[in-house]
């Protein structure tokens, strides 16, 4: 016995509960999908930095307010964060080690060190 072929149209929803865009609704075909990344000249383009403020920070204008933050404590020897200093020499450092090689440091290397970061004071 033949089955019967019955012709029905079948209406198939655009878009299905589960998924919120379809794909094809999204990237119609010849575009590129997902993000792409602007060069700064084009960012500059696209947005009008002449109509800010002038002292409102931008990509332009990349003067700010000062932080209001603490600033972090350096070492002056490693560049690691120092929770210590040194009271006789006033200099930063982040271990014991650093701490023995800022001690057996002359007077005149140390002078150097603080004045790298704007602290130089005469060492009695």
């Amino acid at each position: 016995m033949e089955a019967e072929v019955v012709e029905a149209e079948i209406v198939l929803p655009n878009h299905l509960s589960y998924k919120k865009i379809q794909m094809y609704d999204k990237y119609p075909k010849g575009q590129a999908r997902g993000r792409y990344w602007k060069h700064l000249k084009q960012i500059i383009q696209a947005e009008n930095y002449h109509n800010y403020p002038p002292e409102e920070p931008n990509y332009v204008n990349i003067e700010t307010p000062p932080s209001m933050h603490p600033c972090k404590r350096i070492c002056d020897i490693t560049g690691y964060e120092a929770p210590y200093f040194d009271p006789r020499t006033n200099m930063r450092f982040a271990n014991a080690d650093v701490f023995k090689l800022i001690r057996s440091l002359p007077n005149e290397y140390v002078q150097r060190y603080l004045a790298l970061r704007n602290a130089a004071i005469v060492l009695k």
